[in-house]
């Protein structure tokens, strides 16, 4: 074994060799989840959870060298953030938490997660939610609420929903973070109309994209993910100080023994080319975002 790879398989992630190159000292993974049985599924999530535990995503932490991290509550456990506030509990100082909750939360809930390192919201229009549908003023609604704590609000939308909610998403009082590269289908790239509206709001300087979820709409698949490059590279070409990087694990869109995290991680540097534009992603940029410490 040298030393680009590791002796123990991470669960939910193919191989064991390391991101070549190497991520540098205080890289982030700004997307991931944590499923852990000891906390019930909402009564409407109707697919079984993996078992993705803290212990597993060190091993992670481990493979690729990431060391900060956020937390993403995951549509499986609706409005509940036990199972995220516990994994941060046990993560430390170096993660961060984006919680889900209702249009209705008390302002001394939103605190309650304040005070356990939670920094954001996720609002999403994509999968099905405890509450059902998702709509414009719950965003906005939840929006306002949050200002006074300094959060972000971060959406998963599909592209043709980010088009239509443009003039809302522009407005909002609060950092937007938009995930998964919204969706944006790779053989249309750039010259998709929700690039062309994602690139005015981060051009408006209050909104973020996440590089993840690559796999999510690209056709070509693993390792490279080549017919997204184009859209990858337009991305950071455009607003390198606004981009983060996440590797989604564990992976829940895809089939059981697909994705490859170390292959993911190798993406984001074909995309960036530059070392100083990848520490930027992986480093400063996340720092900024969620109140780390300069690295």
């Amino acid at each position: 074994m040298n030393a680009t790879s590791i002796a123990q398989p991470v669960p939910h992630s193919v191989g064991t060799d390391r991101p070549a190159p190497a991520l540098p000292a205080g890289a982030c993974d700004s997307h991931m989840h944590i499923f852990d049985p000891r906390f019930a599924a909402s009564p409407h999530w109707k697919r079984q959870p993996p078992h993705a535990e803290v212990a597993a995503y060190r091993l992670l932490q481990q493979r690729l060298g990431t060391s900060r991290t956020v937390v993403v509550n995951p549509s499986t456990y609706g409005t509940d953030n036990a199972c995220t506030l516990d994994a941060l509990a046990q993560l430390g100082e170096q993660a961060r938490g984006v919680a889900v909750v209702a249009e209705d939360v008390a302002d001394s809930e939103l605190d309650r997660l304040a005070a356990q390192r939670v920094c954001g919201l996720r609002v999403n229009f994509v999968t099905p939610q405890s509450w059902g549908i998702t709509t414009p003023r719950m965003l906005t609604m939840l929006a306002r609420k949050v200002a006074r704590l300094g959060w972000h609000i971060q959406v998963f939308v599909h592209p043709e929903q980010l088009v239509e909610l443009e003039p809302v998403l522009a407005t909002l009082p609060v950092p937007l973070v938009i995930d998964h590269m919204a969706r944006i289908d790779p053989a249309k790239g750039a010259n998709a109309a929700a690039f062309t509206v994602a690139r005015r709001l981060l051009d408006g300087g209050n909104t973020w994209m996440k590089l993840s979820g690559v796999y999510m709409r690209s056709r070509d698949g693993a390792p490279a993910y080549r017919d997204a490059f184009a859209l990858g590279r337009a991305l950071v070409e455009a607003a390198p100080e606004r981009l983060v990087w996440g590797s989604d694990w564990p992976h829940t869109t895809e089939t059981p023994g697909t994705v490859d995290d170390a292959a993911l991680a190798n993406v984001l540097a074909a995309w960036c080319g530059d070392e100083a534009v990848r520490r930027r992603i992986l480093v400063d940029n996340p720092a900024k975002l969620y109140g780390f410490a300069a690295a």
